[in-house]
């Protein structure tokens, strides 16, 4: 995405099998077995280090394990896939945001040189930039919360 994507230095620091210094090494190597065809739910439910996780650790859990169920055997995600992910799996937080300029923005940047795949950090990335500007998340700021 414009700017986000790394180095060959960086990547291959991605794919060398080293886990990400906020996803616990034993949730990164029991994803690695599971067949793409087990639900999320069940794969979140191997995954020792999740068992008395938060919401917000199981929520960028399923983020992750949507993306690497996705992803090509080198990791990577092809923008086509991204898009229809986007579309498919995202489609509370997109509706609305065919009118805006940004959003097309985004769409029109996976429709082009689509030989260029996204590594999980950019995936990351255009879902928090949609997160961001989509009318959802105003929805959900205005909801009144029991304190």
């Amino acid at each position: 995405m414009g700017g986000c994507m790394h180095s060959t230095q960086d990547q291959a620091l991605h794919l060398g099998g080293q886990s990400s210094p906020s996803v616990p090494a034993t949730s990164t190597a029991a994803s690695r077995k599971m067949p793409k065809s087990i639900s999320i739910s069940k794969q979140l439910t191997s995954i020792k280090a999740l068992k008395k996780g938060s919401e917000l650790e199981k929520s960028i859990a399923t983020a992750a394990l949507v993306f690497k169920n996705s992803s090509d055997p080198d990791g990577k995600l092809g923008k086509a896939t991204a898009k229809n992910l986007l579309q498919t799996q995202f489609s509370n937080f997109i509706e609305g945001q065919e009118t805006k300029y940004k959003y097309r923005e985004i769409l029109a940047e996976l429709d082009e040189q689509t030989e260029n795949k996204l590594d999980f950090e950019d995936f990351m990335i255009l879902l928090l930039s949609i997160t961001v500007m989509s009318d959802l998340l105003q929805n959900i700021w205005s909801v009144k919360t029991m304190k």
